[in-house]
């Protein structure tokens, strides 16, 4: 029998040794007992809890695109921006292993349904936060390009960083930089005054 409580430690567990295994393998060779052996569980524990390798897949992937979320958003819509790609550029999403594990699941979801779906949830997410930060600060449609612009450099900065793999390589804190520079300067250029 299980023991009260458990049920949220073991389903972070595997997906703590999914991120790993997928880091050190790839997605296509992560198999359920080398995530089970991982993580010091049994193998039928994976069903017991996911149902199955590709319910635990998506689990994985949204905890990763949890870690994204603004859990405190500030007020002010420049700062809210900023806090956006700080967001995006989080140690967690720096780390070796959720770079890999980013890597296979965006290359992975242009053939799976369920990761597809997840993939468009981050898109469409990013997109909006950034829409409605700016929609605060300039005309619909300046807005909108904006937020499209700066998502893209977003992606764009994190995939050019995560496929150096360079230990102690500033480049993730560089491109956090560049994001932030495009944003105040996009504001500025549109006559924002920006309060430091």
């Amino acid at each position: 029998m299980p023991k009260v409580g458990m049920h949220p430690v073991r389903r972070q567990q595997l997906i703590d040794a999914t991120i790993d295994v997928v880091a050190e393998l790839g997605l296509k060779s992560t198999t359920i007992n080398l995530i089970a052996k991982k993580a010091g569980l049994s193998s039928g524990i994976i069903s017991h809890y996911f149902g199955g390798k590709q319910a635990l897949i998506e689990a994985t992937v949204r905890y990763l695109l949890s870690r994204l979320r603004l859990e405190s958003s500030p007020t002010d819509p420049v700062a809210r921006l900023l806090k956006i790609v700080d967001l995006n550029f989080a140690d967690i999403q720096q780390s070796l292993p959720s770079t890999k594990t980013w890597l296979s699941f965006w290359g992975e979801s242009m053939h799976d349904a369920g990761l597809s779906r997840l993939q468009e949830v981050n898109k469409r997410r990013l997109l909006t936060n950034l829409r409605y930060s700016y929609r605060q600060l300039l005309a619909k449609q300046q807005a909108h390009e904006a937020a499209e612009m700066t998502a893209a450099l977003i992606d764009g900065f994190w995939l050019r960083c995560a496929l150096s793999q360079r230990q102690n390589d500033r480049c993730f804190d560089i491109a956090k930089e560049h994001c932030k520079r495009f944003i105040l300067t996009t504001l500025e250029t549109q006559g924002v005054t920006i309060n430091d």
